[in-house]
């Protein structure tokens, strides 16, 4: 192989890294909103329902929120990451923003459950 094509190659395999992150990070973002969301329908479900636990299920559809936000911040560090290490990082972060965004959730469940 020359050394134009290992440059080459070496490019492509950058990029294809890069949006794999990206991707990743964007499916994160995607599913931290829809946890959002859902934790938000739940809040207003205990709340119309006029249950004790209606200020608890708001508190965690707040934070729902505030993660689901931290995940769309993380996906758009991600899309401009100009290295493959910063793209993992983000991409990581907004993974870690959707998980905490799917816990809120399942906290904003329960309370309305309660």
């Amino acid at each position: 192989m020359t050394m134009n094509k290992a440059l080459i190659a070496l490019a492509l395999g950058f990029a294809l890294a890069a949006c794999s992150n990206q991707d990743q990070a964007a499916d994160a973002a995607a599913d931290a909103s829809a946890a959002a969301t859902e934790a938000q329908a739940a809040a207003d479900a205990s709340a119309s329902a006029g249950e004790a636990t209606a200020d608890a299920a708001q508190e965690s559809a707040d934070a729902a929120a505030t993660a689901a936000d931290a995940a769309s911040d993380a996906a758009m560090d991600a899309a401009a990451a100009t290295t493959s290490e910063a793209a993992d990082a983000a991409a990581d972060t907004a993974e870690q923003a959707a998980d905490t965004a799917e816990a809120a959730t399942d906290a904003a469940k329960e309370a309305t459950e309660q």
